[in-house]
């Protein structure tokens, strides 16, 4: 019977990473939809820094340090923009498909493709953003590149 419980707890904390990288796989594939519904292509086109930056401050910065003005911020837990661009060879993808990983999709939606949990954590403010935000959080984020 413990071989049967570690075995479904293994899964359970597996499954998410799995289900992420095969959206991901699919969003970078260019056939259709990626993870949470948002088509391939959506978040390419040419993004707006200064929309990105207030998007990031307004909705990121609760939890991630995300410039300058926060840097002392964010939550310990959380990584910061500076280090997911510097350091993770796939920070695009993984910002192309931050509203499908956790723990995102708990209070955040892209308009038009996902719902918002109605049985939201008390202490999460719902977001609902538009497709075109992913593309300006990313524009935004690659300034902090350099």
């Amino acid at each position: 019977m413990s071989r049967v419980k570690s075995f479904l707890a293994l899964a359970v904390m597996l499954l998410p990473g799995v289900l992420l990288f095969a959206a991901a796989s699919f969003a970078g594939s260019g056939t259709g939809a990626g993870a949470g519904g948002v088509r391939a292509g959506s978040a390419n086109a040419p993004g707006d820094v200064v929309r990105g930056r207030k998007i990031a401050r307004q909705h990121c910065a609760r939890c991630h340090v995300v410039g300058q003005f926060n840097r002392m911020g964010g939550i310990s837990s959380t990584p910061s923009f500076y280090l997911l661009v510097r350091e993770f060879k796939d920070w695009r993808v993984r910002f192309e498909t931050f509203y499908a990983r956790r723990p995102h999709p708990a209070f955040l939606s892209i308009a038009g493709t996902q719902r918002l949990r109605k049985n939201l954590p008390a202490n999460a403010h719902p977001i609902v953003l538009q497709r075109k935000a992913i593309a300006d959080v990313i524009a935004y984020v690659e300034t902090l590149r350099k």
